[in-house]
């Protein structure tokens, strides 16, 4: 089968989008776990604003003209972050993946990031192969956390809405736990009005973009984690991304009531240093 990749446009929302849909639910469904995408028109949501994101690069699989899937990397900062990558469920296992993949890759190195990043679905044992031939590790067992909001405070930490003048001290407990930095998705996120600020004493010791899929959220130590999450109104999305690893907050969001969901697994293609701290990443890195 003939595979041709060209650049995505905004007009491609509505195809890239069911698309989006039917391929996560045809995985999930498969093995039992809810879709990431619950309805074609999120799908087609999320499409319109990756394409019309000029901090994200797209790529589109066609075969004999017609859509056969979509991949992105999302550019914003240090780090490159892969995804969704998606493929109509009727054009499974024709190489569109693998030639969707191998173009991002391409691209990270050949606009000089030093690392490419990406979440994948545990349970799917297709993509992980795959992933691992073009390079990229294993670096995290993560759990998809859920449930009701916990409305809870954590003595002596102050959890507030972040400002842009908390922008720069957010960033460097970023560049402290994980070695990067994440400034413009800080940015974004109080541009947006979903990131918050953990303060110890008066000094911003943590932070998350959102407590959701989308979202990332790092802490000098676990109280900081637990505070944001406690704090949170909702958690969006599937829920949050929790490294399996962190027994102590696993079991304490159990005990408070929250389900893990789904497995998921970090994996890392290029520099990756071990966290010096505790952190969830988002649905990208």
């Amino acid at each position: 089968m003939k595979i041709e990749l060209r650049n995505g446009s905004p007009e491609d929302a509505e195809a890239l989008g069911t698309i989006c849909f039917e391929a996560f639910r045809n995985i999930a469904e498969a093995h039992g776990f809810p879709p990431d995408i619950p309805s074609p028109q999120e799908g087609i949501g999320l499409m319109g604003y990756l394409l019309s994101n000029p901090g994200i690069y797209s790529v589109v699989a066609e075969t004999n003209g017609k859509i056969a899937g979509s991949n992105f990397l999302w550019e914003a900062d240090q780090v490159s972050g892969v995804g969704p990558i998606t493929i109509d469920p009727e054009l499974q296992n024709s190489s569109a993946g693998r030639r969707l993949m191998e173009d991002v890759v391409k691209h990270s190195d050949e606009h000089g990031f030093q690392s490419i990043r990406l979440v994948q679905a545990a349970y799917h044992n297709r993509s992980l192969a795959l992933y691992t031939k073009l390079g990229f590790n294993t670096v995290e067992p993560l759990s998809t956390i859920n449930g009701p909001p916990l409305k809870q405070k954590i003595d002596g930490f102050d959890v507030r809405q972040m400002s842009e003048n908390d922008i720069e001290a957010a960033d460097s407990v970023c560049r402290a736990v994980h070695g990067i930095s994440r400034l413009n998705e800080i940015r974004g996120a109080v541009e947006q009005g979903t990131a918050r600020v953990v303060s110890r004493n008066g000094k911003i010791t943590g932070y998350s973009t959102v407590i959701g899929f989308f979202g990332h959220t790092v802490g000098e130590t676990n109280i900081e984690l637990q505070a944001l999450i406690a704090a949170a109104e909702q958690f969006a999305g599937l829920g949050f991304l929790l490294p399996t690893r962190n027994g102590e907050i696993l079991r304490w969001c159990l005990e408070n009531g929250l389900k893990i969901v789904q497995p998921l697994t970090l994996m890392s293609r290029g520099v990756y240093q071990q966290p010096r701290g505790a952190f969830m990443p988002s649905i990208l890195y």
